[in-house]
């Protein structure tokens, strides 16, 4: 790929970090979102083995000192929840201290998703935090696997891309689109429409999710996208940019895994000190399950 934008990851290099929970297609360690704080790597992700085991089965919350060798700190069932699965679950500091945990939740027997959370004092005490639904969803649409971008600076408004699945079309409730949310406490939000969606013809026809915020000025991001509905769960990355209303795609090649489904999604970026960035992949290795892995750009 090759684009006007920040470095990307590719699997070349990459270092595993999460091994997947077992070999084969359907295991996979990823969905991951981390965040550099008071330099500690704060890594949270979702387990995930073959539909026959159970989905989505756990969220882990784990640090570290060098971001690439993490120790589990804390896990969050999906029995807490009432719910048949997770995906991708956001850590995210307080600005006044506190953490709050976002998960992606799904509904049993259904299409639906909805976002909940969790909110204590320390990252261990999480599990037994203050719960609240933060986004319901409905009938129409399903809603998961948030981007959250958390003040920095007092004033400053919480920042969301959402990825929402429509569910009035059935047998079509894969399609995803991406819709931009601000809030002043990181629980009320409010939408402010759609703002990147799949393109016909090109390999993220059947919908484009955001992964992470590469920059800030000029606003750049990285997305998950796939052509065709059998490609669900095998998304691969691409950039887009804002343009003052909607998110642009920057390029038609997708950075993919080289192994089996081709998988590489749900990336994360945390910049660090030395100007460089750390991401996050869950990637497709050679058996069909799904690594999380690390590279530095």
């Amino acid at each position: 790929m090759t684009v006007d934008a920040p470095a990307l990851p590719t699997y070349g290099d990459a270092e595993v970090v999460v091994p997947a929970p077992d070999a084969g297609p359907g295991n996979w360690s990823g969905a991951a979102s981390a965040v550099l704080h008071d330099g500690v790597f704060w890594l949270t992700y979702r387990v995930r083995r073959p539909l026959t085991e159970g989905r989505g089965v756990a969220v882990v919350v784990a640090r570290s000192d060098d971001g690439v060798h993490f120790e589990p700190v804390t896990e969050v069932g999906r029995e807490q929840f009432g719910c048949e699965s997770f995906e991708r679950p956001v850590l995210s500091p307080l600005p006044d201290g506190g953490w709050r945990l976002y998960l992606s939740c799904a509904t049993y027997d259904s299409k639906h998703w909805w976002v909940d959370s969790l909110t204590a004092a320390s990252v261990d005490a999480l599990p037994a935090g203050h719960q609240q639904v933060v986004l319901p969803g409905s009938a129409d649409v399903a809603v998961k696997d948030p981007v959250i971008q958390h003040p920095t600076a007092p004033g400053q408004e919480w920042v969301m891309w959402l990825c929402c699945h429509p569910l009035t079309d059935p047998g079509h409730e894969d399609r995803m689109t991406t819709r931009r949310l601000t809030s002043p406490d990181g629980l009320t939000w409010t939408d402010r429409g759609e703002v990147l969606a799949g393109r016909p013809g090109h390999w993220d026809a059947r919908g484009a999710r955001v992964a992470t915020v590469l920059t800030a000025d000029p606003l750049t991001v990285l997305y998950d996208g796939r052509p065709d509905a059998a490609s669900n769960w095998h998304e691969t990355t691409g950039v887009a940019r804002w343009d003052g209303t909607r998110l642009v795609p920057l390029d038609d090649e997708p950075i993919a895994s080289p192994h089996s489904d081709g998988a590489f999604r749900y990336a994360t970026a945390v910049p660090l000190p030395d100007g460089r960035t750390r991401f996050y992949v869950e990637a497709a290795r050679p058996d069909g399950a799904h690594d999380l892995v690390t590279v530095v750009r």
